[in-house]
């Protein structure tokens, strides 16, 4: 198979055109067709000698996704259905907000954490993706909307720190200036909180953007909701934000999905004020939203602004998000048309039964 160019960077690039007697310049000559003009072929890099273009054609490829489907919501945002030669599939979100162009991004085929009340988790889990397929959804997007991507979060499918390795290249290229050259502070990673990689991304990327999805302030509540808090309770989570804070003096945001009368009361509030008191974060609190075959059910307004209200009054800045792409299930936690895992999730009766109930 041709290795793929998309997700690769001049020094990868040197050594094939110096076996090829060709100058280490003309790396950059390519890699700027590649990141920049998204060329469609290699035949179209008019500044590249014809019998060194022809090379290229045979050795690489220029990108592998094919788009599968589009969803445009009316709010603006549009998701995309990306399928790779192997038939996985995943989903990325883009986003535009007046100057900026955000590309929501995945991480894996599915997802290993498997949150209750997210869809992506509920669908199963296939394989974690490689660096390069990683950054081939950002050009995928990039190229098939002639828009220049300004900022990205890792929102998407997966969890990115369960996946660290792909995570580092993949950020390695988006932020080189012979690559996407997106700056380092306008990129999010989210995760739910894998402590030791949250520390190893503050020392490798410490002006990069970290979000976590904490979702309840106790542990019993989020080995409900959290899984894989089971593994990572709050406690070395906590400590592990101790340790990133202080590498960075960066502030973290405390993402915060409300479901009705489950992690959404008056008691919770309070909880969740008295665990991040003294911490540099910021939370963000998320209207849940709706997915087939599971119990739960968004907070209402006032539930969310009550939240809200009780935060602060400890002492605790919060914002309440605002949802996108709703309407074309690319919210927080929809995503989940993964064809390869058997296409969308249908009702699971039993599941709907089951409620948290304190000490499950």
């Amino acid at each position: 198979m041709k290795q793929n160019i998309i997700g690769m960077l001049p020094s990868d690039l040197i050594p094939w055109l110096g076996e090829r007697g060709e100058p280490s310049y003309r790396a950059k000559q390519i890699l700027r067709w590649v990141y920049e003009r998204k060329v469609a072929s290699f035949q179209d890099m008019s500044d590249i000698p014809l019998r060194l273009r022809e090379e290229l054609a045979a050795s690489f490829s220029l990108g592998v996704t094919r788009c599968v489907e589009v969803r445009a919501s009316a709010d603006g945002s549009k998701k995309f259905l990306l399928a790779f030669p192997s038939s996985d599939t995943v989903e990325v979100v883009a986003i535009p907000h007046r100057s900026w162009y955000t590309v929501c991004l995945s991480t894996q085929v599915g997802c290993p954490v498997r949150c209750p009340f997210c869809a992506t988790g509920r669908a199963g889990f296939r394989r974690s993706l490689a660096p390069e397929e990683i950054v081939e959804e950002a050009w995928r997007v990039s190229k098939e909307e002639n828009q220049r991507i300004t900022h990205l979060v890792f929102m998407g499918m997966g969890e990115p720190l369960l996946n660290y390795e792909s995570l580092h290249r993949a950020l390695q290229v988006f932020n080189s200036p012979e690559g996407f050259n997106i700056g380092s502070r306008r990129i999010t990673v989210s995760t739910v909180g894998i402590p030791e990689k949250i520390i190893q991304l503050g020392q490798d990327w410490p002006e990069v953007n970290l979000a976590v999805s904490l979702h309840a302030p106790t542990d019993d509540l989020r080995n409900f909701l959290v899984p894989l808090n089971r593994v990572y309770p709050i406690r070395s989570l906590l400590v592990a934000l101790r340790e990133y804070l202080h590498r960075t003096r960066r502030r973290v945001t405390i993402e915060y999905t409300l479901w009705q009368d489950v992690n959404d009361k008056r008691e919770h509030a309070l909880q969740l004020s008295r665990i991040l008191r003294g911490l540099l974060v910021h939370v963000n609190l998320i209207p849940g939203n709706r997915v087939r075959g599971t119990p739960f059910v968004p907070s209402s307004r006032k539930r969310l602004e009550m939240f809200a209200a009780l935060l602060r009054e400890q002492g605790i800045p919060v914002t309440l998000r605002r949802s996108r792409g709703h309407d074309i299930q690319a919210a927080c936690g929809e995503l989940y048309r993964i064809h390869g895992l058997g296409g969308e999730i249908e009702d699971d009766h039993c599941f709907t039964k089951r409620r948290y109930t304190a000490g499950n």
